[in-house]
């Protein structure tokens, strides 16, 4: 019976997002709240909740000041380097710019954090998404399935989560899995590349060598496209224009994108380059400053709360010496903040009522149990296979913690190391970066301006496919 409930209720509050009949933090709230009513243990509902919001608290004060510091450090102009670099590479071309956006946030997610991957990712390409009229989602999309396959780092979580759990060391699991894992990135980028190529053929491919094709509709002197509290970030940095149209894409009746000259593309850029928030001569400081955090997060020198805590008070306090200046950074990101961190405290209702009601449990063993007797010397590609739905559909403390060790000892029986179960393990990472369940996910589609019901409809197919790319790729190189 709770095995039923737990699938239902995860069915319900996944439809009703997608078909957009309820916000996605009314529905984390009102739908496990419901369904604890019907399991019989709505008198219980508040030590789970309690139970929930107590486990996910770190992650949101993480969050939290995560988004200040990273947000101050877009204000202050730390990432106009990468983004420039970026933007030079894509140019006005659509397929460059969906690529550009893989590269980035895989070169960004090197960092072990999603949602550090997913601030600078947006903005970064917020702008030239909006400008060229690509679509977000394939932003999001894109974003997210390259920063899943890079989660799988040792530091990144899931590799060290199932190191724990298994009793095994995080080197054996994750450096066997390169070759696959570099499979998978692969994948991510040819994905974003075919994408790229949709949306040229959706919108028609820019020049940046003759004029344009038909007059383009007028336009103001100068237009300013936020990226900051515009994309979600707060930061009151844009997209400056001149005159000559920087980079605007005008197109015609069937929604496609004009030709742009040389001195456009040279007045394009990712973030105002004259916004009064950049602190040039603090560049060093705020460069060592974000290396010493990330170290120190690696590390764990600190927990990661703490850190970034230190982090956000610490750059607000040398970038902007004066009180007011540092309140009105605070208020440009409050929006940002106030929205992911409600999220995070919603999902801890719904992941409070999943697990303090054992439907997560009764889930888990059923899908074990499902798993035919003849199937046990394969019990890596069956790991493989159920990582995707279970990562989806649970905490990664959830599967590998619950569930992991039992997939483990049916491997044994079998004579399957825990090695290869743990390898395994981390290949529906793709997929799990989209999951609803993950806080960083919200920091995503918020910046974004996308509904998470768009961007869970359009990810979850070719996420599936690069995670089924790296089980494949695992298997082929005989790692698992």
């Amino acid at each position: 019976m709770l095995t039923l409930l737990g699938f239902a209720m995860i069915a319900t509050f996944l439809v009703l997002i997608m078909m957009k009949k309820m916000s996605p933090i009314a529905a984390l709230v009102l739908i496990p709240a419901l369904f604890c009513v019907f399991v019989g243990k709505g008198a219980h509902l508040g030590d789970y909740v309690i139970d929930g919001v107590s486990s996910l608290a770190p992650t949101a004060a993480m969050l939290m000041f995560a988004i200040v510091y990273f947000g101050v450090m877009i204000d202050v102009g730390l990432f106009d380097p990468i983004v420039r670099a970026i933007l030079k590479f894509c140019r006005a071309d659509p397929m460059r710019v969906v690529v550009g956006t893989a590269l980035l946030a895989a070169i960004v997610s090197l960092d072990g954090d999603g949602s550090t991957t997913f601030m600078i990712t947006v903005s970064a390409m917020y702008p030239l998404y909006k400008r060229l009229k690509m679509s977000l989602v394939v932003m999001t999309g894109v974003a997210a399935m390259a920063n899943g396959v890079m989660n799988t780092l040792p530091w990144g979580g899931p590799t060290a989560r199932a190191a724990t759990a298994l009793k095994v060391d995080a080197t054996d699991i994750f450096v066997p899995m390169i070759p696959a894992l570099a499979t998978g990135l692969l994948a991510v980028v040819v994905l974003a590349y075919v994408l790229g190529l949709r949306e040229c053929r959706r919108l028609g491919t820019l020049s940046l060598d003759k004029a344009p094709a038909r007059e383009p509709e007028p336009e103001p002197e100068t237009e300013t496209v936020l990226v900051g509290a515009g994309a979600g970030a707060g930061a009151a940095a844009g997209a400056r224009t001149g005159a000559g149209g920087a980079a605007a894409a005008h197109g015609g009746p069937d929604g496609g994108a004009g030709d742009i000259g040389d001195a456009a593309e040279e007045e394009f850029q990712g973030l105002d380059p004259n916004r009064p928030t950049l602190r040039p001569g603090l560049y060093w400081f705020n460069a060592l400053l974000t290396v010493a955090l990330l170290t120190s997060m690696i590390m764990e020198l600190l927990p990661i709360p703490v850190l970034f805590l230190l982090g956000a008070a610490l750059a607000l306090t040398v970038n902007f010496p004066h009180i007011p200046d540092q309140k009105a950074r605070i208020a440009a990101h409050a929006d940002n903040v106030l929205n992911v961190s409600g999220m995070v405290f919603a999902a801890a209702v719904f992941t409070g009522v999943l697990t303090g009601t054992g439907m997560v449990d009764h889930m888990a063993n059923w899908l074990v149990d499902t798993i035919p007797e003849g199937m046990g010397p394969h019990m890596g590609l069956v790991t493989g296979l159920l990582s995707l739905p279970l990562t989806y559909f649970m905490s990664n403390d959830g599967f590998y913690f619950g569930v992991l060790p039992v997939l483990a000892e049916a491997g044994q029986a079998h004579g399957v190391s825990t090695l290869e179960i743990a390898r395994a393990s981390i290949v529906g990472q793709p997929l799990h970066m989209s999951s609803p369940l993950v806080p960083a996910v919200y920091v995503l589609v918020g910046m974004a301006k996308v509904e998470f019901g768009d961007h869970t409809r359009f990810v979850v197919k070719w996420a599936v496919l690069v995670s089924l790319v790296v089980l494949a790729s695992g298997i082929l190189f005989g790692i698992i």
